[in-house]
């Protein structure tokens, strides 16, 4: 009975060294990764954020005046309905 206590912890005690190999090895690959990005330059970011926030602008406005043709369309209806409607 011993015995087969003992194997328990010898096969415990190396999947838990198991376990910290791996952990290293993936915070190893995770820096490796890390090394292999391609970081955009300030001027870059500058650049990218002006056209993003240009874009969002434009289609913002493009949504804006979307609205005011449907709102306008559907009280002419509305009005034109009531005419012939009485």
């Amino acid at each position: 009975m011993s015995v087969s206590i003992m194997n328990e912890k010898k096969a415990q005690h190396q999947t838990e060294k198991l376990d910290e190999a791996r952990v290293i090895n993936f915070v190893g690959d995770i820096k490796s990764e890390f090394n292999k990005i391609s970081w955009t330059t300030k001027d870059e970011l500058t650049s990218y954020t002006k056209i993003v926030v240009g874009a969002t602008f434009v289609f913002g406005l493009g949504v804006f005046f979307m609205d005011i043709i449907i709102q306008t369309s559907l009280h002419s209806l509305n009005f034109a309905l009531k005419l012939i409607a009485g």
